[in-house]
């Protein structure tokens, strides 16, 4: 956080010149040395695959909390004869905090395979390389700026719930909030991660004489087996 802390405290000219050499230091060392720079890619699309893979398996404990709580609100008028107090309310939070910890952790790792959703309207007929450099700049003028933005602020926004002892608005819901707070801060930062992997494949692409093959590049439209 210091080294945000320190590139907010610059001036607008200090945060241009800033962001400027560390393009011509990407660009520099993406054409001399390709390889290892799809090393570096390749790594930080290992560490999204992992955390994907294992946030993979929220999804039976979100099955099993869904039949759970399905189960028991069909039987309702038997539950509560037999005088069972069944937490409903904290079985539907505890649903939303699955889901939004299966989206948040998977956030990174989707748009490094390109499986998050597209307007294809342009990436349709354009070729290649064209669709590589809306892809180059798109990443540095949009989502690397607001990726930086939004973790930059994000941390108060957790330490404030952390704080505060925030919880569910209703009394009979889940405490800590923080906790699923976190988890989608941490998916801000995994996909921050996942457009550092992707730009720096574009760059030994656009700028060292690697193949698209070669540089794993997935542009456009992509067919997905689920």
């Amino acid at each position: 956080m210091d080294i945000l802390a320190y590139v907010s405290s610059l001036g607008a000219l200090g945060r241009i010149a800033l962001t400027a050499a560390i393009l011509f230091l990407m660009i520099v060392f993406a054409a001399l040395q390709p390889r290892a720079v799809l090393s570096i890619s390749n790594g930080i699309k290992r560490l999204l695959e992992i955390i994907a893979t294992a946030a993979s398996w929220l999804l039976i404990v979100l099955m099993f909390t869904t039949l759970i709580d399905v189960t028991f609100r069909w039987f309702s008028k038997a539950v509560v004869d037999a005088g069972i107090r069944f937490p409903y309310t904290q079985f539907q939070e505890f649903e939303w905090h699955l889901h939004a910890a299966i989206f948040s952790l998977w956030m990174g790792y989707n748009y490094v395979i390109n499986a998050h959703p597209r307007v294809d309207s342009y990436f349709g007929s354009a070729g290649e390389r064209q669709r590589a450099w809306v892809e180059f700049f798109g990443c540095l003028i949009f989502a690397i700026p607001y990726s930086l933005v939004v973790v930059y602020y994000g941390w108060d926004w957790i330490k404030i719930a952390y704080n505060t002892g925030e919880a569910s608005d209703s009394a009979n819901g889940l405490s800590q909030r923080w906790i699923i707070k976190g988890i989608y801060y941490t998916g801000l930062w995994l996909i921050l991660f996942g457009v550092v992997s992707v730009l720096l494949r574009l760059a030994t692409y656009l700028f060292g004489k690697k193949t698209a093959e070669e540089a794993g590049l997935n542009l456009g439209v992509t067919q997905l087996e689920v």
